[in-house]
């Protein structure tokens, strides 16, 4: 039985056209995902919802120093797990008891973070609100203005944590030493730009100053100003950093002490050396070699003496503030920015 075609009426596509059918669809297709989005994005509202319950169960009971507020919620396991975000996430007040040296400190890193970024400053922030605890847990390590958390200490560094920079040192030795002989035969005298400290026999000639360059001296010295501006970890934008000659005369000591922090590194480069010269770090002893370089963590308790004769001439190196290289770029950056010279 055959039937005939003209009759059977033709589906609807074929009178509206294969672009309008298509058009049709995408427009069904884009509602139907707008829908998919805006039901997912919709918190549950339920009082007894997964979310309200797990973001409960982070809430833990630790007291806090608020006494009206004993409870300080910590965050959620995938926020604590996010190390660099957890100033911002971890709601962890800045104790009110910390010092007023701290409390400036952390008033600078707010400032930063608000120009910048909160990323990488979670040590930072970590080291300013425990500062007092962090810089008291040791007796052999106790730097009395910042202490970074969780970066490897050890009072003498091996070559390779700066090997760059020592070795640009060293190559410019004979150059650097002529120029301090010239400064030293003009006299010691602070007309020609050196400084006493400490003990008698002890003087400095500066070439930076807390992170400011001592123009009159860099002057003197051209040699090596162009060379400390090469080195890639120098620090000479923050207070924290110095470089310069540094003499020690026979028979004097230097006491036990600490330095300022341990997010740098100094580094001694030998140009007299006599015997009898000794450096204890962290109650590791090391003598100085003319022309080699001493990598040095002075936030260690450390002392100096030159034992010698009078006859051996004092005991000079050119120091200079590097960089410890577990402190990351963003950590410096932010450092440059709290420990600013001041004008």
């Amino acid at each position: 039985m055959s039937w005939p075609l003209s009759p059977l009426a033709l589906p609807l596509c074929s009178e509206l056209g294969v672009h309008s059918l298509s058009g049709l669809l995408w427009t069904v297709l884009l509602l139907f995902l707008w829908h998919c989005y805006r039901m997912g994005s919709d918190s549950p509202t339920h009082p007894h919802s997964s979310k309200h319950t797990s973001r409960m169960k982070s809430c833990v009971g630790v007291k806090g120093s608020d006494p009206r507020n004993p409870f300080i919620c910590r965050g959620t396991e995938e926020e604590r797990g996010q190390g660099y975000l957890t100033p911002v996430l971890s709601h962890t007040l800045f104790p009110a008891q910390a010092s007023a040296q701290a409390k400036k400190l952390y008033a600078a890193l707010q400032e930063y973070a608000k120009r910048y970024s909160w990323v990488g400053m979670g040590r930072i922030h970590k080291g300013l609100r425990e500062q007092e605890r962090l810089a008291g847990h040791c007796t052999i390590q106790k730097p009395h203005l910042f202490y970074l958390p969780d970066v490897p200490s050890v009072p003498f560094f091996p070559r390779d944590a700066h090997r760059h920079d020592i070795e640009v040192l060293e190559a410019h030795y004979p150059l650097i030493l002529n120029e301090f002989q010239a400064v030293y035969q003009r006299g010691l005298d602070c007309k020609h730009g050196w400084t006493f400290m400490g003990p008698k026999g002890q003087a400095v000639f500066p070439l930076y100053s807390a992170g400011v360059c001592v123009a009159g001296n860099c002057r003197s010295c051209p040699c090596t100003y162009r060379t400390l501006l090469s080195l890639r970890t120098f620090v000479n934008s923050n207070s924290l950093g110095s470089a310069g000659f540094w003499l020690l005369g026979p028979g004097a000591t230097l006491g036990s002490s600490y330095g300022p922090t341990n997010t740098r590194l100094r580094c001694h480069l030998g140009l007299q050396t006599p015997l009898d010269c000794e450096l204890v770090v962290g109650g590791e002893p090391q003598c100085w070699s003319e022309g080699h370089c001493l990598l040095v963590d002075d936030s260690f308790l450390h002392t100096v003496a030159h034992k010698g004769p009078q006859e051996a001439g004092p005991r000079v190196i050119l120091s200079v503030d590097l960089w410890h290289p577990n402190v990351a770029a963003a950590e410096r950056q932010a450092l440059d920015f709290m420990f600013s010279p001041e004008p």
